[in-house]
């Protein structure tokens, strides 16, 4: 798996802090790791990206970004306003590709959800892994909606030939409520996919030596985590 690209279920699912534990448990496995950001959207020319939050959290971590618009909207959306080039999925599977020859482990991450439109042409996140043929993350949330966005998504990227590797909930609530509870259960049944994690809430929070130290607990073994899914689902079972 020289190559994981990481997608959300939307906006605000925890996509960017499960990528940098991600990093952190390959890191700390040994492994040489680069992220790339397909799209940084919302940020300006000097400010800190979704990378350079990676890089932060995760420690040792090579980042790159193809590209930024300042507007928060869909990349394609934000390229068109501000009147600058769009990223197109070839580009992003080129990226990556050339990262790959330099790193164990490259971690493409995307802009909101599966389908989120990078140019005029209609070119997704979901285009970049097909040319990649590699596999995906999908980031969902806890609560109640997630199984419906999860399972869509999951959907399209068997439509489509890719693989999905597996579901990481991107914030796991101190107190969860039922629905978040039976979800834990749901989630591999409605995407057919396995629970690879769960992050705690407020992770990205941390200070960076305390992430990269814990962030193994809340993967699988399949992310160079130790996070055991099986005892997390009869912990949380109703």
């Amino acid at each position: 798996m020289p190559v994981l690209v990481i997608t959300g279920t939307g906006t605000e699912v925890g996509k960017t802090v499960t990528t940098a534990a991600v990093a952190a448990a390959a890191v700390a496995a040994g492994r040489s790791v680069a992220v790339l950001k397909a799209a940084q959207t919302g940020v300006g020319p000097a400010e800190r990206g979704d990378a350079d939050e990676v890089v932060r959290l995760a420690g040792a971590v090579t980042a790159s970004e193809l590209a930024r618009y300042p507007e928060p909207l869909a990349p394609g959306t934000a390229a068109r306003r501000a009147g600058l080039p769009p990223v197109h999925p070839h580009e992003v599977a080129e990226t990556a590709a050339k990262l790959a020859t330099e790193h164990e482990l490259v971690l493409v991450e995307g802009a909101g959800g599966l389908l989120v439109r990078f140019d005029a042409a209609g070119g997704t996140l979901a285009d970049a892994a097909g040319l990649l043929n590699a596999p995906v993350l999908v980031v969902a949330s806890a609560g109640l909606g997630t199984l419906n966005a999860t399972e869509l998504t999951a959907c399209e990227l068997r439509s489509r030939g890719v693989e999905l590797l597996g579901v990481v909930i991107g914030s796991w609530p101190a107190a969860p409520d039922l629905a978040s509870r039976c979800n834990v259960a749901d989630l591999p049944d409605v995407t057919g996919a396995p629970l690879l994690g769960a992050l705690p809430a407020g992770a990205g929070a941390l200070p960076p030596t305390d992430f990269r130290a814990t962030a193994p607990d809340w993967l699988a073994p399949r992310l160079d985590g130790t996070w055991d899914g099986e005892a997390f689902r009869m912990r949380e079972a109703p």
